[in-house]
């Protein structure tokens, strides 16, 4: 069985990188945590972590996806489906090409992002459209795990913004920092709100 309490707790060695000024290592972190999942809870990791492969992100991927027995990750492959496809649209029209162009499940549903995404990338700054655009991300991460505690779609959720966090790093260092932050902020709010309740 999972201790998914134990690895979230050990999580706080993030607090540690800060204070030592040292880089971010998201790799050991992702290799900490998938080494303390059972071998069906690591699957689920593997399954979030190729979803950040571009080669890999086709049609067949997103409906295995939608299939996981994680409610996040189905909801979180569903919304970066439809978050890819509304920037495919946005480059198909940019460029004089048809709408649907690379777009997968053109299907009519409602993506509640939608606008909010199209206005991140009408900014012109490349930089601030990234921001916006990762923002987004980010906020939905929260919004599906918002009820969650010490359990496996917490974790994968941390795991979305640790991505985002290793990205900026390498992008726009001050940006990154400040996610970092923000990040190691988050990791003691489970806690807290189990404190909370007692």
């Amino acid at each position: 069985m999972n201790n998914y309490e134990y690895i979230i707790a050990s999580l706080p060695v993030l607090r540690q990188e800060i204070r030592d000024n040292q880089g971010l290592d998201a790799e050991a972190v992702l290799s900490e945590i998938g080494a303390q999942l059972s071998e069906r809870d690591a699957a689920q990791l593997g399954l979030l972590l190729q979803g950040y492969d571009p080669e890999r992100l086709d049609p067949a991927f997103y409906a295995g996806a939608l299939k996981s027995r994680s409610r996040f990750l189905r909801a979180w492959f569903r919304f970066d489906r439809d978050l890819r496809n509304v920037k495919a649209r946005w480059l198909n029209r940019s460029l004089g090409r048809p709408e649907d162009q690379d777009c997968i499940d053109t299907e009519e549903h409602e993506f509640v992002e939608e606008a909010a995404a199209e206005a991140a990338l009408a900014q012109e700054d490349i930089l601030g459209r990234e921001r916006a655009l990762d923002a987004l991300c980010w906020d939905k991460s929260l919004e599906l795990t918002q009820m969650d505690i010490f359990d496996l779609d917490w974790i994968l959720g941390f795991v979305t913004r640790l991505k985002t966090v290793e990205r900026w790093l390498r992008l726009d260092p001050e940006t990154g920092r400040a996610l970092f932050r923000r990040l190691v902020d988050e990791i003691r709010k489970p806690a807290t709100e189990t404190t909370d309740t007692k």
